[in-house]
């Protein structure tokens, strides 16, 4: 069985080099259209910030049988806060987002930077899950258990999916089981924005495009699109 699983960071527009929300307002209900379209599940992580401005549009997240998961409370980097920080930051993300979905077992930190010393936070506020390391980056982690927190390694950065599918689509289908992520604001025309190159080629109506190949070629192909609880419920981790 060939599996994947798509995850949505949820944010503002590519920050912290913009504050605005056009991800939120066009780029997520698109998200959320083509998944009910083509019967496929993701993991949403959300910010705290992002619910509370934005709750009828993270209500659909679970109420279409996506997993609702946390990216914080403000998106602010983990590695740069005091232990105390990072406690507060995830326990006022918590009771933000459990307000949408009692069963909240999964995290991805901001920028995929998460001290490894605070996992034990994660446990605290009854995390399992943990996503916030980068199969490309070195020291090229693989899936392992650390404490009680399963973490499960992105496999390539959002910007590469947005380079024509002739080059993605081999090589994610040589990664076992993938785990792709992407952010609403990609799929909003970004390129006259004042932000890195890698942020905005290919953003909007491009960026969605491939994304529709992605998920109608690997479907052809027998794919299964599994949420990040559903594949940690599958695997075995040691």
């Amino acid at each position: 069985m060939k599996n994947i699983t798509i995850t949505i960071d949820v944010e503002e527009d590519c920050p912290p080099m913009l504050t605005s929300t056009r991800g939120m307002e066009e780029g997520l209900p698109k998200l959320l259209d083509l998944f009910k379209k083509e019967g496929i599940k993701a993991t949403f992580f959300v910010t705290g910030t992002m619910a509370k401005q934005y709750p009828n549009m993270i209500h659909r997240i679970p109420l279409e049988g996506h997993e609702l998961g946390c990216h914080g409370y403000t998106h602010a980097r983990f590695d740069r806060m005091k232990e105390e920080e990072a406690r507060i930051d995830l326990k006022q993300a918590g009771k933000v987002l459990r307000q949408f979905e009692k069963r909240l077992v999964s995290f991805r930190a901001p920028n995929l930077q998460f001290p490894r010393n605070y996992l034990q936070f994660l446990e605290e506020e009854g995390f399992l899950y943990d996503s916030s390391i980068a199969a490309y980056k070195p020291p090229f982690p693989r899936s392992r258990v650390e404490g009680k927190i399963i973490r499960i390694p992105a496999t390539i950065t959002s910007s590469f999916l947005r380079l024509p599918p002739a080059l993605f689509l081999p090589l994610l289908k040589r990664s076992k089981a993938p785990v792709i992520f992407v952010h609403p604001w990609e799929f909003v025309d970004m390129s006259d924005m004042p932000i890195r190159l890698d942020c905005k080629f290919n953003t909007g109506e491009k960026a969605l495009g491939n994304l529709k190949v992605l998920i109608r070629d690997l479907k052809a192909e027998n794919y299964h699109f599994l949420t990040l609880q559903e594949r940690a419920n599958l695997e075995k981790y040691k």
